[in-house]
């Protein structure tokens, strides 16, 4: 890892010490007042984590989808050469290499040229397609530590099961220090944390609808594939899960596989996935689901687990992290403010029409509930004349981040998502009515941060996401300002800064 920065230096080659179960020791590191979102795919890249890191705070990259955007750099000719610099400190030999021989185009794409498509995650997939998603995280979380000493973190969404534990050894391997899942229950990823920090085989159950009475089926991977001899342990990153209900946080406190390190309490304003309201659903005059009081989270119950808690969704605000630290939280999560900022991975034409938009309170942030094929309601971002995906799209699903594993007819395993073809889904078992105002994700956020596919002439359509704070909160954070920085985010929440006003 010669070149490499000195904190993965470090992450490389921890050795044991006094733990009573050989483990590295560590210190604990003091807690966050802020923590950056892991927002979309790509939103929250290593350039923002650094600089949220560099000002003092817990700096997080986005891990969905991190292989896709990897590829699709370094197709594009890799212009500042971050990502080979980066790849030149991944510690398995000839991985990097495979990947610039297959993936890497010179001064890049060739004007209406497609990018090369990555293979579709399954159960099952091989080890150089395992390697090439451990090389993507890896290098976002490495380029995410340079030039600062404070820790990163890295988001991964337990509905997206398929490649969340060679993301994790990638990352781990980069010297990650804070896990944060939630868009479902990660209760085994604290036990598959423990394992990849030995080198040990992990598993988690994997989600498969259909199965019979008794059966279940894992996602597994073996670090021991991907060496000829294993290096010492690595640190086990602390793990913070992303709750909405207090039962949630009680069951994973006293029930996951490990440690729990602490949780991110959210509320139905924030951006991206939200969790559905409880009880029968009903929704207002725009479509949209009604929250009620059974909705609000019980922080009573919070503090009883005796686990440090961040509170996210409007929190971001000076007042914000005030109210948040008075009912005992330690900090506040914060997304939006800081999706629009400079160093954010969403395409600049994109930031510049949101803050534009919010400046003029010609913007709007609907929650839709059938938007995202995973059955969570999904916050999208309507302003007018930005043209963005909408029901036209021709159905097709080549990113397949979001599809759902079956059962077969034959007791095989197959792969099937409600935005794919109406005819493809239904053949695989899908309900019809399944389909009804899906949306492609995958797609959609990936052209956000400047990366859509090319299809037949054109490209794939942006589909922004933000959370209430986008019409509440950024036209007064803004004031007479059309671009803003992560350090000016983390100044304003901290108090420290005075607000422009118009």
């Amino acid at each position: 890892m010669t070149g490499a920065p000195a904190e993965l230096e470090r992450a490389a080659t921890i050795v044991e010490s006094s733990g009573a179960e050989g483990r590295p020791s560590v210190e604990a590191p003091s807690l966050p007042l802020i923590i950056q979102g892991g927002m979309g795919i790509g939103v929250s890249g290593w350039r923002l984590a650094r600089a949220v890191c560099a000002a003092g705070q817990l700096g997080v990259v986005s891990g969905t989808s991190v292989d896709t955007m990897f590829v699709r750099r370094l197709q594009d000719g890799d212009l500042d050469g971050q990502m080979r610099r980066a790849m030149a400190w991944f510690p398995v030999p000839q991985v990097a290499d495979v990947a610039l021989a297959r993936y890497y185009i010179p001064g890049g794409r060739a004007p209406g040229m497609q990018y090369k498509m990555l293979p579709m995650h399954k159960q099952s997939v091989s080890v150089a397609r395992q390697q090439l998603t451990m090389l993507a995280a890896f290098v976002e979380v490495a380029l995410a530590k340079e030039g600062h000493d404070g820790p990163v973190g890295i988001n991964l969404l337990t509905k997206v099961q398929m490649p969340n534990l060679m993301t994790l050894y990638g990352a781990m391997l980069a010297g990650v220090d804070y896990v944060l899942m939630g868009a479902g229950i990660p209760r085994e990823i604290p036990a598959a944390l423990d394992a990849l920090a030995e080198h040990r085989p992990a598993s988690i159950r994997l989600d498969v609808e259909g199965l019979g009475p008794g059966e279940i089926e894992y996602l597994n991977f073996d670090p021991a594939d991907h060496w000829d001899m294993l290096p010492p342990p690595l640190e086990r990153p602390r793990f913070i899960a992303i709750v909405s209900a207090a039962s949630l946080a009680t069951t994973l406190a006293r029930k996951a596989t490990g440690r729990v390190d602490g949780f991110v309490v959210e509320g139905p304003t924030a951006g991206g996935h939200n969790a559905p309201p409880r009880g029968e659903l009903r929704l207002n005059e725009s479509g949209e689901p009604i929250y009620g009081e059974r909705d609000t989270v019980d922080l009573e119950k919070i503090r009883e687990l005796g686990l440090p808690f961040w509170l996210a969704g409007g929190t971001g605000s000076h007042d914000g992290l005030r109210d948040a630290q008075a009912s005992g939280a330690a900090g506040v999560q914060v997304g939006t403010l800081f999706a629009f900022c400079s160093e954010s991975g969403l395409a600049p034409e994109l930031r510049a029409r949101a803050i534009a938009a919010a400046k003029s309170g010609e913007v709007q942030v609907r929650t839709a509930p059938r938007a995202s094929p995973t059955g969570y309601p999904f916050k999208l971002v309507e302003i007018e004349g930005l043209q963005q995906q909408d029901d036209s799209r021709e159905r097709l699903c080549d990113l397949g981040y979001l599809r759902v594993p079956y059962r077969t007819p034959t007791g095989g395993i197959g792969y099937r998502c409600s935005a794919e073809p109406i005819d493809a889904f239904v053949e695989k078992g899908g309900d019809p009515k399944d389909v009804i105002g899906r949306r492609c994700l995958c797609n959609g956020l990936t052209a956000n941060i400047g990366l859509p596919q090319r299809r037949n002439g054109s490209l794939e359509l942006p589909l922004l996401t933000a959370g209430d704070d986008l019409v509440d909160g950024l036209a007064t954070f803004v004031g007479e300002r059309t671009e803003y920085s992560a350090a000016d985010v983390i100044a304003y929440i901290l108090g420290s800064q005075r607000v422009e006003t118009a």
